[in-house]
């Protein structure tokens, strides 16, 4: 038997939307009929990845809006953008993220800043803002992008972790809150995702990777961008509050 999901007339908000995972889960809630607001802070990026996604789903509605979600006034004006052009909204995929490696000795301030400015406090500003269009429409999702990181830490990572794992507290408690407006929260946990980020790392840093996961491959981006789908669809209807991995076995 066959699923389909539809999710014409609705609006969805993804943010990080011109590369990997962002841009994966644009795609896919474009081809189920959403109207697609695609948020990053490259313009440039942005066109380029709405021209892509268009060659997929020639019949896309998009609208393009540059935004820093580290910005509270830059959010702002994203949503309200957002009312002018569509006066509802249905989901939210806060996906922006940066990740900047370093061991603990050598972190700068300025890299703990923008870690968690973009990663948490990002989400969090974007969460104030949707949350009150979605509720005005209804109800839906808001979907939280966190990382295997966030759940299990990593040499090198403590700032990226600590951003992960408060997006995964931030999304635990937005569940409970907002449940009694008919908004489900919930979080994807991505684990080692054939992305341009991943590809960067040193060869030899790669093949462990790899090989720590049980099903001995990378994951795809759209393979967590059906995970997105899933959750913004009334397939998940009953689900608040949950952190789904999507890693391939890596924590079993």
């Amino acid at each position: 038997m066959s699923i389909s999901i539809s999710l014409q007339d609705k609006v969805a908000v993804v943010t990080g939307a011109s590369r990997g995972i962002g841009l994966a889960c644009a795609l896919q809630l474009a081809r189920a009929g959403a109207t697609v607001v695609m948020l990053s802070r490259q313009e440039a990026s942005l066109e380029v990845a709405a021209r892509q996604l268009r060659d997929a789903v020639p019949d896309a509605r998009l609208q393009l809006l540059p935004c820093d979600v580290a910005d509270p006034n830059s959010v702002r004006d994203a949503f309200q953008a957002i009312f002018k052009a569509h006066k509802k909204l249905h989901v939210l995929v806060a996906n922006a993220g940066v990740l900047d490696d370093a061991l603990i000795g050598m972190v700068s301030r300025e890299q703990i800043e923008r870690t968690f400015g973009v990663n948490t406090f990002g989400t969090l500003y974007c969460a104030q803002y949707a949350s009150r269009l979605i509720a005005r429409s209804g109800g839906g999702a808001i979907i939280n992008i966190s990382s295997i990181i966030g759940r299990t830490g990593n040499v090198g990572q403590a700032v990226y972790a600590g951003s992960k794992a408060a997006v995964i507290g931030i999304t635990q408690s937005l569940a409970k809150e907002l449940a009694p407006q008919n908004i489900r929260v919930n979080a994807i946990a991505p684990g080692f995702i054939d992305t341009d980020m991943a590809r960067s790392i040193p060869a030899e840093k790669f093949a462990e990777r790899v090989a720590s996961i049980k099903m001995n491959r990378m994951g795809s981006a759209d393979e967590v961008a059906s995970v997105a789908l899933f959750l913004a669809s009334d397939l998940s209807g009953y689900v608040t509050g949950q952190v789904i991995g999507v890693d391939g076995g890596m924590l079993i």
